[in-house]
């Protein structure tokens, strides 16, 4: 769809593009390659949003109710994919789109209604400036059906605030600051209606194959008997006691006297609900509420351990109540959370330093909830000399303050560290170095190093050695289910023969083409690749797949990971090795070679 013109055209998906990329992720990042220029602006009208679903999204295979938002970032320059679940992604499904492709600017605000073939553009002034809650709640009632379901931006996209992201019920593609892409392009929301129902080529393997994922996700010791009741918040337990639960900005990490309020008991006296994504069996969002005190009445699904953090343990907070409240007000807002939390927390040490001295009359001492919250709205607003600054992220902010100040950014290619220290992690830490996006956890989760469970085995979590092999894996498995589509949490523990064979099974019923686990594997390869050579024609190379200072100089002072550190050595071995595995020279960029063996011949040319 145009917005500069508010024309909109359907286009074919060659089934070669199909078979190859699968959807999702794989299938966003390769339309941005060919669609994308790259000299592009990513706040510019040559700047793309491509919302993409996978061939499993919709059908009855269990916790595929996901999306990839695929654009160029502005937050880091790179490409970017963000992901969210709940019920937009299969009512898009039902519509009978695999992908939209948003290119050009409105020149009014704007939202765009989509009706299965049916696509029209609407004025959109009286909604903005409305939180992402009020608007999906007044647009369905001017479209006169609630059964729409809406992705938006709040007032953070709207003013550019670089840690924006698109809220979609109470999900969030939060994370690479695409709700400021949206917000360039005058786009307030996409409504989607579908009556369609996807169409499955082999029921009776399909089924099989849903069966079998089913069968091994209850077998998961961890999925139904704690997760499904506790959400990932209950990490916060785990990552105490591991000694990687990073607190004051990464100065060092909480231990076992953060468990108490944060962790997961603690956090399940909110609980009263649950609020599971279309046909997700698991249902890991819990609804929680508080009660008393200055926040009472504050309710949201969640927060998960990404919050807890990053409103929380990374910014001195150490209550769950606050974080609550932020929990929601960000949603509303349209803000990443995690990126919103690590930038404030930058700020608190250089306060606390002397760096930055204009705070606009807060206090920005450690723990200070109230400013946290404050400072929320301010960075969505784009509020005061504060508000403007940080609400561009860590490293522009740290650019712009100057005085040293960049020590302090816990970023890796301008995006913000989530929570866990990788000097207790070197695997996590090495994909934070190499992730095409920035420092994304998920795209290379390293459950290996983090969880004792029987399958996939446990790894030292301090060796160096075969982490450039391990981290490789673990990109490819979140390769799969972001193409696929899967969601992230139960298939993060999934064995080689359960993200190739079974996905392979299961997209043949779906489909009908007769795919293989091999195939399956190759093109999450090829996603990475692909991603890779997209940031490459934009200047990337090595000297970008590194970490803050803070963690290749300073030991971890407490904990269960103290003295630990990832020394610049360590992490040149370990990068080589992954440069290795991948196929890609010395440089961190992708052989001609490379290119060929994965049908990306047409990206040769782009190599420096």
């Amino acid at each position: 769809m145009n917005l500069s013109t508010l024309t909109s055209t359907v286009e074919p998906l060659p089934e070669e593009v199909a078979i190859r990329h699968l959807g999702g992720a794989g299938l966003g990042t390769w339309i941005a390659y060919q669609e994308i220029p790259a000299d592009a602006d990513p706040l510019g009208p040559e700047n793309k949003l491509i919302f993409a679903v996978g061939p499993l999204t919709g059908t009855a295979a269990p916790a595929t109710s996901r999306m990839s938002v695929t654009s160029l970032s502005p937050l880091t320059n790179t490409i970017a994919n963000s992901f969210s679940g709940g019920f937009f992604p299969a009512e898009l499904k039902f519509a009978g789109y695999d992908a939209i492709i948003v290119e050009g600017r409105a020149e009014r605000p704007t939202y765009v209604a989509i009706r299965d073939d049916k696509v029209s553009f609407h004025d959109a002034t009286r909604l903005w400036g409305m939180g992402t809650f009020d608007t999906q709640t007044f647009l369905k009632e001017m479209l006169h059906e609630h059964n729409f379901r809406i992705a938006c931006i709040g007032p953070a996209g709207e003013n550019g605030a670089l840690l924006a992201g698109i809220i979609n019920e109470a999900r969030a593609c939060g994370r690479k600051g695409l709700g400021a892409v949206m917000g360039s392009k005058n786009l307030k929301a996409i409504a989607v209606r579908g009556t369609q129902p996807v169409p499955i080529a082999d029921e009776k393997l399909f089924r099989e194959a849903v069966s079998e994922i089913n069968r091994y996700w209850k077998e998961n010791p961890l999925l139904y008997p704690v997760f499904s009741k506790t959400g990932s918040n209950l990490a916060v337990d785990g990552a105490s006691a591991l000694g990687i639960f990073p607190i004051h900005n990464f100065r060092d990490t909480g231990t076992a006297d953060l468990v108490p309020t944060l962790g997961t008991e603690a956090t399940a006296a909110y609980n009263i609900s649950r609020n599971p994504c279309y046909r997700c069996p698991v249902g890991c969002s819990q609804v929680r509420i508080v009660r008393s005190g200055k926040y009472r009445g504050a309710t949201t699904e969640g927060p998960e351990y990404e919050t807890t953090f990053s409103l929380g343990s990374v910014v001195g907070v150490r209550s769950q109540e606050p974080v609550i409240y932020g929990d929601k007000l960000c949603d509303d807002l349209g803000l990443d959370t995690i990126s919103a939390g690590v930038t404030i927390a930058w700020a608190m040490e250089c306060y606390e330093k002397g760096l930055l001295e204009d705070t606009d009359g807060l206090d920005l001492s450690w723990g200070n909830d109230d400013a946290v919250l404050a400072l929320l709205r301010r960075i969505a607003y784009r509020e005061g000399y504060l508000g403007d600054l940080l609400a561009d992220g860590t490293r522009k902010a740290a650019q712009r303050l100057g005085k040293g100040s960049e020590r302090y950014a816990m970023e890796v290619k301008g995006l913000e560290l989530p929570a866990y220290d990788p000097r207790g992690l070197k695997s996590h830490g090495l994909n934070f170095a190499t992730s095409y996006n920035g420092a994304d956890h998920n795209r290379g989760y390293a459950v290996q190093e983090v969880f004792d469970i029987p399958v996939p085995r446990r790894v030292d979590r301090f060796a160096v050695e075969g982490k450039g092999d391990l981290t490789k894996f673990n990109q490819d498995l979140a390769g799969i289910y972001d193409s696929a589509t899967f969601c992230e949490f139960p298939f993060q523990m999934a064995t080689p023969h359960v993200a190739g064979e079974i996905t392979a099974k299961l997209l043949t019923g779906a489909t009908g083409h007769p795919f293989t686990g091999e195939m399956i594997w190759q093109a999450a390869e090829r996603l990475y690749t692909l991603a890779r050579m997209f940031n490459v024609r934009r200047g990337f190379d090595r000297k970008d797949d590194t970490l803050p200072a803070r963690f290749l100089e300073e030991e971890l002072k407490g904990g269960n990971s103290a003295g630990h550190r990832v020394t610049q050595e360590e992490l040149d071995r370990m990068l080589d090795e992954y440069y290795a595995v991948r196929g890609w020279d010395d440089r961190g960029i992708p052989t001609a070679e490379t290119l060929q063996k994965l049908e990306l011949g047409f990206a040769v040319s782009d190599r420096p």
